[in-house]
């Protein structure tokens, strides 16, 4: 029996998006096993902290049966082999997403050979949005419930006018 194909998709998510899940939800029938694995770090200033953010990501994940929240800290390439990852999931909306997607998907396989990134497209309606646009929008008093999922918008709402 070969072993299960297990991928991370990395990111801060702060806050969660439609986006992220969108590409979640496809990474889950592409992957045996999906990690969500939340950066944990303390030079960024986050609206949210490390905890939050994984309470959000697992109730919008719950009905996911291959999928799973982590939290790690330093080098990605040392979670992904913790967790016995061969694949690094990542999503880009344009060029400049590229670009350093590029660099970081050829550094991560100078660190670890083998470890293989998968870059994917977000859903059309889902091209622009950003979780720092997100809390820029929301921010200025914008409506961003197109943006992210109704538990995340009341989350927001519970931080008042960030």
């Amino acid at each position: 029996m070969s072993e299960p194909n297990i991928s991370l998709y990395p990111g801060s998510f702060d806050p969660l998006t439609n986006g992220h899940l969108d590409l979640i939800e496809r990474g889950a029938r592409l992957f045996d096993r999906l990690i969500v694995a939340i950066l944990r770090n303390e030079n960024k200033a986050s609206l949210f902290t490390v905890e939050e953010r994984a309470e959000m990501l697992r109730e919008a994940v719950r009905r996911l049966g291959n999928v799973s929240v982590e939290c790690f800290d330093g080098l990605l390439v040392r979670f992904a082999e913790q967790a016995g990852a061969r694949v690094i999931l990542r999503g880009i909306r344009a060029v400049s997403d590229y670009e350093f997607e590029l660099q970081m998907a050829l550094m991560n396989r100078k660190l670890r050979p083998g470890l293989e990134t998968v870059f994917m497209l977000p859903g059309e309606a889902y091209s622009y949005v950003s979780s720092r646009l997100v809390k820029e929008v929301y921010r200025l008093g914008g409506d961003v419930s197109a943006m992210v999922p109704p538990h995340v918008v009341e989350r927001l709402r519970a931080k008042g006018r960030i």
